[in-house]
């Protein structure tokens, strides 16, 4: 045990960190190796793979996602905004150069090898883009006369133009919602609100005419007839053959005939093999940490630490319903991974930055020490 009266760095964290976010998101972790273990082997078969080369893999990612996840929770809100700014500018510069040089996977360029290693650059851009737009915001409700929210749209255009490039139109959407959702807590006007909304509808339609894998999808979902619905049929008959209990681990048969069973439709094992209930907890995990998140945000008294917290909150939920919804057929397909619980080490560690980040901004601050940090922020830049 942690004495409240030690003075070290770990007893300082310890005490003032929100162990119960922290236990939830361990349990997700955990949950993630469960079904790892579960629903890669017959992956790793059709690919003449060792059985365990997915769930290996899986651990060793684990490894440097907990030292990201616990380091970045020790910073200050003022190194968290320096570190976001390093992480998106080379992020950017990543995402930027990924179209010309990335491996081309099912139309798309959304990967590179960086020395060996396959490094989705997108996923790490999001927590930090939410982090400058969250300084933006939080500067535009202090100093009304600064630019921040012409700064926050030109970054805004700039990250969904190199996403769509890719292109990556899950990640678009994910990244304009948040953006959307941030601008309407700095109390953005209803013509603002109309005009995005109308913006974005124009560009979901030029997408849907324009890009053939967008139509595809999209006209999957609203008529299942129009096309091949493979991944989604045997996704929805896992969950009916599971039932409330599950089959028992293990005793899954559909996942050996899913094609992405370890990592887009996760989910869809997991409610074959130990069903409806485990599926439910999951839910609640992830929704546990959302409103948890929100409810710091509500009661913070610095603007920016209130939008950070928010936007990696809502980053963190959208991205976990999404993923739930397209495994549910409540959505079109999109490559959008379950957080903590698919495989991959470009998620793993980009999630477990964000969270490390929201760890640190949420964690519990003398009231004078507060205050001296938001004066000492008012007249100095985040880098």
């Amino acid at each position: 045990m942690v004495s409240r009266a030690q003075r070290t760095p770990f007893g300082n964290w310890w005490w003032t960190v929100d162990r119960l976010m922290l236990g939830a998101l361990a349990a997700l972790m955990l949950a993630g190796i469960v079904l790892c273990l579960a629903a890669s082997p017959p992956v790793a078969a059709r690919l003449n793979l060792d059985a365990f080369h997915f769930v290996n893999r899986q651990v060793m990612f684990l490894v440097p996602a907990v030292a990201v996840l616990l380091v970045t929770s020790l910073l200050s809100p003022r190194y968290i905004r320096r570190a976001a700014l390093v992480v998106f500018l080379a992020s950017l510069l990543l995402v930027a150069v990924t179209p010309f040089f990335g491996a081309e996977i099912k139309g798309a360029r959304r990967w590179l090898v960086i020395f060996g290693i396959n490094v989705q650059p997108s996923e790490f851009l999001k927590p930090a883009f939410v982090i400058l737009i969250a300084w933006l915001f939080g500067e535009s409700a202090r100093r009304p006369e600064m630019p921040a929210n012409t700064a926050a749209l030109a970054l805004l255009i700039t990250v969904v133009a190199l996403l769509v490039l890719q292109p990556d139109f899950g990640q678009t959407m994910l990244v304009a919602l948040v953006w959307g959702a941030l601008f309407f807590m700095a109390g953005m006007r209803l013509i603002w609100v109309a005009g995005l909304g109308g913006i974005a509808a124009a560009g979901l339609a030029g997408a849907y005419f324009t890009v053939p894998h967008v139509t595809r999808r999209i006209q999957r979902f609203l008529d299942p007839s129009s096309g091949d619905t493979f991944n989604i049929d045997y996704a929805m008959e896992s969950f009916v053959r599971g039932g409330w209990l599950g089959l028992g681990p293990g005793e899954g048969t559909l996942k050996r005939v899913l094609p992405e069973g370890h990592t887009d439709f996760v989910f869809a094992v997991a409610g074959e093999e130990f069903g409806i209930v485990l599926c439910l907890a999951l839910l609640g995990l992830f929704a546990f940490i959302v409103i948890r998140s929100l409810r710091h945000a509500l009661v913070s008294e610095d603007p920016f630490i209130r939008f950070a917290v928010a936007g990696l909150a809502i980053l963190f939920g959208l991205q976990s319903a999404i993923n739930m919804a397209v495994n549910l057929h409540l959505m079109p397909a999109k490559g959008m991974t379950l957080p903590f619980i698919s495989y991959g080490g470009s998620s793993m560690i980009s999630l477990a930055y964000g969270m490390g980040m929201l760890l640190a901004l949420t964690r519990e601050r003398p009231r004078a020490e507060m205050l001296a940090s938001r004066d000492a922020y008012m007249v100095r830049s985040p880098a």
